[in-house]
């Protein structure tokens, strides 16, 4: 009933106002006048939402920022458990055959030097002896003299002097030995003093102890001469067990 009033009052005074051109009470001008306000009218309907903008251009990329501190160390791990044991690797190729033993008698390994300084004037027999002990039966001893020797005063005269193996010459492969022959020594008497060297190999010889000796004698076929062995010098003998040669 209200609202009825409310209208009705209204639109008398907006018949008013436009009768005649003359304003009414019910008018109300602007500031200065003295007309009436009129009431607030309703708030209007809200209207529909606008369409959504277009996404915003990519910021430009931003510079690297400075590293931060080292953290501190971490705990050491423990020990990781044992792994799986790797495929077998391929059989290898069988390798050269080998003569250890050929090895094992280097000179490095069974061998004996007897030296002495002493001057002997004998003309025959053994000079020196040296024992070696053998340790294979099928190697062969390879021995050698260094020393002084001479012959004196003769013509047409000879010494040798050779290796004896308990007693007996090499015979495989044969004497080891040295002749020194000596013409028209009498006069002017020749007295010359030399170092000599005489080497040589056997086989064919036991294993065990050996005697080993250093014998001179006269020549074959010529008289026993004034020999000397030894003089103003040491004099040695080498011993050295070794394999067998080739054939």
């Amino acid at each position: 009933m209200f609202s009825v009033l409310i209208l009705l009052l209204v639109s008398f005074c907006s018949a008013t106002i436009y009768s005649d051109n003359k304003p009414s009470s019910c008018y109300r001008g602007p500031p200065g006048y003295n007309g009436v306000n009129g009431l607030p009218g309703k708030p209007g309907i809200p209207g529909n939402p606008g369409a959504p903008g277009r996404d915003g251009r990519d910021g430009s990329k931003g510079s690297p920022g400075n590293a931060g501190p080292r953290g501190p160390a971490g705990v050491k791990g423990g020990k990781g458990e044992r792994g799986n044991p790797g495929p077998a690797g391929q059989k290898g190729s069988p390798g050269a055959n080998c003569d250890c033993r050929t090895r094992v008698l280097s000179s490095h390994m069974n061998w004996k030097e007897c030296s002495w300084f002493k001057g002997d004037g004998r003309d025959s027999g053994e000079i020196y002896h040296c024992d070696f002990v053998k340790k294979y039966a099928d190697t062969a001893l390879h021995v050698y003299f260094a020393g002084n020797l001479r012959i004196y005063n003769c013509d047409n005269c000879c010494s040798r002097w050779y290796f004896r193996f308990n007693g007996a010459e090499c015979g495989s492969p044969g004497s080891i030995e040295g002749a020194f022959y000596m013409r028209f020594g009498r006069s002017p008497v020749k007295n010359l003093h030399r170092h000599r060297h005489i080497e040589g190999h056997c086989n064919n010889i036991h294993k065990g102890k050996i005697r080993v000796g250093f014998w001179v004698g006269a020549c074959p076929g010529h008289p026993a001469s004034d020999a000397y062995t030894g003089w103003n010098s040491r004099t040695r003998i080498f011993i050295e067990e070794v394999a067998k040669a080739q054939q």
